[in-house]
């Protein structure tokens, strides 16, 4: 698919949703996958890398080895799909269940430090143009806007900003101030937004009235789309074509709202139960397109994977974190660090809480504050 081609993707009527892989693994009559065999088979690899990394730490978390987790098994087409279109300069910001951004970039094993409890997790991401990801729902994607307007301001046509947040941002009124502003400043950002169909207990008809989510970005000048989010192809070719025209001061506008229709399959986070607000037929219906087993399926027609070669993925993936789940058991901890990055100047409030808490490490010891009752 040339560029060409790509750019009519963006142009299609909001609930004309992209899909170029068929759960079946064939593709669209017509349609040839602008990335080779061989970045497809690495789509794959990082693909299930994301799968296990993602049992794994629910496993940890279960043992008491991580905090709070938020899984992200079911999003693995929407979130490698994209990060594969991107050009390694290109800034990334994601709310919290975006672990494809980390692990295409290197997967730098500090990042299960954050989940941990260690704040070094999110500082390692910075190495790799990636911004500390986000709880607090959509405050980031002004900041996305932000320094996209920077980028444009200083002249760097090739620097675009990806912004990565679920369906249920689009109901914070950050949404639409920043996606306001890269309208009218017609900004280098691309927005991309994972409808999984529920934010926490809350599905998708409640979060809008709207038809589609891509629609919202008519409201700001810009286009539109959207995707099967379970389509790793179609995500990967909307964002490449997206990035694009983001770095096109030419266009006739730069920003694109990507609208990703995907499921999760796990909890919205190790501290929910979704079965109270979703049955589980909803769930099963949503694995029979997988996104993992219909590239797979693809993958194998070619002759780019087998038996073997697939073994082979699953045991290097093994092997990649439990190397990064032994470096954690090396992490030392300083409870000042959680006082450190909150604001540029420590505040006089902050200051009398981290001054109790060395007190109190002073006069009782840290193991006696940390036994278990």
């Amino acid at each position: 698919m040339d560029e060409s081609a790509r750019r009519t993707l963006l142009a299609r009527d909001y609930d004309d949703r992209v899909g170029l892989l068929a759960p079946d693994g064939h593709l669209r009559e017509g349609y040839e996958p602008t990335a080779s065999d061989a970045t497809l088979r690495d789509l794959y690899a990082d693909m299930k890398l994301g799968r296990h990394f993602d049992d794994r730490m629910v496993s940890l978390q279960r043992q008491g080895r991580m905090g709070t987790y938020s899984p992200m098994a079911g999003q693995e087409g929407s979130g490698f799909g994209s990060m594969y279109a991107l050009d390694e300069d290109d800034w990334v910001s994601y709310q919290y269940r975006e672990h494809a951004a980390p692990l295409v970039r290197g997967f730098p094993p500090e990042y299960l430090h954050y989940w941990a409890g260690h704040e070094s997790g999110n500082a390692a991401l910075a190495d790799d143009r990636i911004f500390p990801l986000n709880i607090c729902i959509a405050d980031h994607i002004p900041h996305v806007t932000g320094i996209g307007m920077a980028a444009k301001l200083q002249g760097n046509d090739d620097e675009v900003v990806v912004c990565h947040f679920g369906d249920g941002a689009t109901s914070e009124g950050d949404f639409h101030e920043g996606l306001n502003f890269a309208g009218v400043y017609d900004t280098p950002t691309v927005f991309i937004c994972h409808n999984n169909q529920w934010a926490i207990s809350v599905p998708r008809e409640e979060q809008t009235a709207a038809d589609t989510i891509a629609q919202k970005a008519e409201a700001y000048g810009f286009d539109g789309v959207q995707v099967d989010g379970m389509d790793p192809l179609a995500v990967y070719e909307v964002t490449l074509a997206a990035r694009e025209k983001a770095t096109d001061p030419d266009a006739q506008s730069r920003p694109t709202l990507i609208e990703t229709v995907e499921y999760r399959y796990g909890a919205h986070t190790t501290a929910d139960d979704p079965t109270a607000y979703r049955e589980d037929a909803e769930v099963d219906q949503w694995k029979r397109v997988d996104p993992i087993d219909r590239l797979e399926l693809y993958l194998r027609r070619q002759g780019v994977l087998d038996d073997n070669a697939v073994a082979a993925i699953e045991q290097a993936n093994e092997d990649r974190m439990a190397a990064a789940v032994d470096q954690l058991s090396e992490v030392e901890t300083d409870p000042d660090e959680m006082f450190a990055d909150a604001f540029a100047e420590p505040t006089p409030r902050m200051v009398e809480q981290r001054e109790y808490l060395r007190d109190l490490r002073e006069r009782h010891g840290d193991d006696q504050l940390t036994r278990d009752e």
